[in-house]
């Protein structure tokens, strides 16, 4: 028999700011939290740098996706595919608009930094609104920082707090450690640090797997 068990259950969202998927699944889980307010639950963000190598004003857009998918046709299909995904669920995604692909350390640092605040999830969703409908530059600090300021941070105390090394090492410490629970791919969620699955999943999935997590098993 499964029992409900009191306390909150933690999720970590294993993600990073530059994959369109992340975008996606951070969203369904925002959804399904706010549906599902009888759960209790405790987000945990957690970078993961899917270009740990990039220098830290990032690189143009073109000579990225040249790298990546190898030619334009390959691209094309791969924005279309995600675009109309993220479009089926209200996502505005605009490829065409991101000129530079940043180094996305200062960004996750800004997470960092929202926390102390309670502000992290909102400034989450603005930065990924912000890189994929708008297409700012969010490894420019004055970019991050207005972004920042129209989630609620102030953005004098955002402005000092990029300008230093904070965090810099816990973003590297929290990359690194997902790395060692073998996530190679995002974005993973990653419930009371037992069980995990990787990828966009709908509400529903990620539901259940919490409603699961939640339980206690107790014999008859």
């Amino acid at each position: 028999m499964l029992l409900p068990r009191t306390g909150r259950v933690s999720i970590e969202i294993v993600f990073d700011f530059v994959c369109p998927w992340c975008y996606l699944g951070v969203h369904r889980f925002v959804r399904m939290r706010a549906r599902r307010r009888d759960l209790t639950i405790q987000p945990i963000w957690r970078p993961f740098l899917l270009n740990p190598d990039m220098p830290r004003l990032g690189v143009s857009r073109t000579d990225y996706a040249a790298r990546k998918f190898g030619d334009e046709e390959r691209a094309r299909r791969f924005y279309m595919t995600i675009t109309d995904i993220a479009a089926a669920e209200g996502l505005a995604i605009d490829f065409a608009r991101i000129r530079r692909t940043p180094s996305t350390v200062d960004a996750h640092r800004l997470v960092r930094f929202a926390e102390t605040s309670g502000y992290a999830e909102d400034v989450i969703l603005a930065l990924f609104r912000a890189y994929f409908h708008d297409g700012a530059d969010i490894g420019h600090p004055e970019q991050l920082t207005a972004i920042a300021a129209q989630a609620g941070l102030d953005a004098a105390a955002t402005r000092r707090f990029l300008a230093s090394d904070q965090a810099v090492e816990l973003v590297h410490a929290d990359n690194l450690y997902a790395h060692r629970l073998g996530i190679n791919g995002v974005p993973c969620f990653v419930v009371d640090g037992s069980a995990a699955i990787a990828g966009a999943q709908e509400p529903d999935v990620l539901e259940r797997l919490i409603e699961f997590a939640t339980c206690d098993a107790t014999p008859f």
